[in-house]
């Protein structure tokens, strides 16, 4: 990747040259793997008691408000995510990235297994909330850490394979909230505990990056962060989020509408839909150089077509279909957005732009329902509603094409 100053949205000097500011240690593929396990441990809060929420309305039916406290145990660590990652990200940049994340991983463990003996459920949702925090500086951790350790398409792979990781995850995780979820509803809360095979593992083989020599590490201020340069990705983030969960949040109600109500085969359609976001992640890997310029307007064209096509579906293979189109989009849109985000961040600003970044991120994911459930109201039905954010993914693929024009997007290396 050709090294350019920031404003121009390749790396920044500083990291282009070697392994974002490691000093004389190099990261390796034990490295990545680790903070890409540690990465998917967001994706089990917000998935792994879906299969179960049922049971537990039903074993707190005579708590008043349960019909509203047992749905935001679910969706309010996301929402914890994305008021307190920037200041996990602060933290990051102001003290210390793997202490952080080893006492995330232990605290993770602690407030994610305690609806196991806890009987009161807003106690229960107050856990969540705490889960959400512990999250919020895991997520930013990891991700800051492999902007640290890799630099250019290296970083760029590892970035792409977050995604995958974390595609797979949610479709794994789901799973095993369900299989666990038939021994009782507090049994999946048994799977919190995986952080603590996790932690060790950190303690020894993840270290802090050294602070690069210049007059900015000397200085113990925090060196500003360019947020007139971080505003584009954020706010495209924003947008992205939403489209990117509209597809493993509504999917199984779309294929209501249709008339198809097995489980089994809708678990089959949402496993495919899945892949499909897998395979738009690993095309990342290969087509990265391109930047932004390029890869914006095919990743929101794939997703206002495929959503189209599933607005307008009539049957259940032309649903998966489009889903799957749509779904390949965002997986090609996921890795560009975030490393869009850190080609214009040098080491000591990058906890503060990552723990924006996945702030806005997890807000789009928070959302997400809320939007569609407000596009329902104002039009005919959820189908319907799925035309609109098609539509509006039209209009973010032609506004990519207009401001790559107008030379607002990074052009990417092959275009140097």
């Amino acid at each position: 990747m050709t090294t350019s100053s920031p404003a121009s949205g390749a790396l920044p000097a500083s990291d282009a040259a070697a392994p974002g500011a490691t000093g004389p240690r190099q990261a390796g593929r034990l490295q990545g793997i680790l903070l890409l396990l540690g990465s998917c441990l967001p994706i089990l809060g917000a998935v792994l008691i879906a299969p179960v929420l049922p049971d537990i309305e039903d074993h707190f039916s005579d708590v008043p408000g349960a019909e509203a406290l047992v749905p935001v145990a679910l969706t309010i660590p996301s929402l914890a995510v994305g008021l307190l990652a920037p200041f996990a990200g602060r933290i990051v940049d102001a003290v210390d990235r793997k202490r952080l994340l080893l006492v995330a991983l232990a605290v993770y463990a602690v407030v994610g297994t305690a609806p196991l003996w806890l009987d009161s459920l807003p106690a229960i949702v107050a856990s969540r909330a705490l889960v959400g925090v512990t999250e919020a500086a895991i997520m930013t951790c990891c991700t800051t850490l492999l902007g640290d350790y890799f630099a250019g398409k290296a970083r760029d792979r590892w970035l792409a394979l977050q995604t995958v990781c974390t595609a797979i995850a949610a479709t794994l995780f789901f799973a095993l909230g369900g299989a666990l979820g038939s021994a009782g509803w507090r049994t999946p809360f048994w799977a919190y505990a995986v952080s603590l095979v996790l932690l060790p593992l950190m303690a020894m083989y993840i270290w802090q990056p050294e602070r690069p020599r210049s007059a900015g590490a000397r200085n113990r201020k925090l060196v500003p962060v360019p947020w007139k340069l971080l505003a584009a990705p954020l706010v495209v983030t924003l947008f992205g989020a939403v489209v990117f969960y509209v597809i493993p949040v509504e999917f199984s109600y779309i294929l209501d509408e249709l008339g198809i109500t097995a489980s089994g085969t809708i678990g089959l359609a949402t496993a495919i839909t899945s892949l499909a976001t897998v395979a738009g992640a690993l095309t990342f890997s290969r087509v990265s150089r391109r930047g932004p310029v390029a890869l914006l307007p095919v990743a929101f064209g794939f997703a206002a077509v495929g959503l189209g096509i599933v607005a307008a579906a009539g049957s259940m293979p032309v649903a998966v279909a489009g889903a799957s189109i749509a779904s390949y989009g965002t997986g090609l849109l996921l890795p560009t957005l975030v490393t869009w985000a850190m080609s214009v961040l040098t080491f000591e600003q990058r906890g503060r732009g990552t723990g924006t970044w996945t702030a806005a991120f997890f807000i789009g994911q928070f959302v997400c329902p809320l939007i569609v459930l407000a596009l329902q109201a104002g039009v005919d039905g959820l189908l319907a509603a799925i035309g609109v954010l098609a539509a509006a993914s039209a209009v973010a693929a032609v506004a990519s094409v207009a401001a790559g024009r107008a030379g607002r997007l990074p052009a990417g290396a092959d275009a140097h």
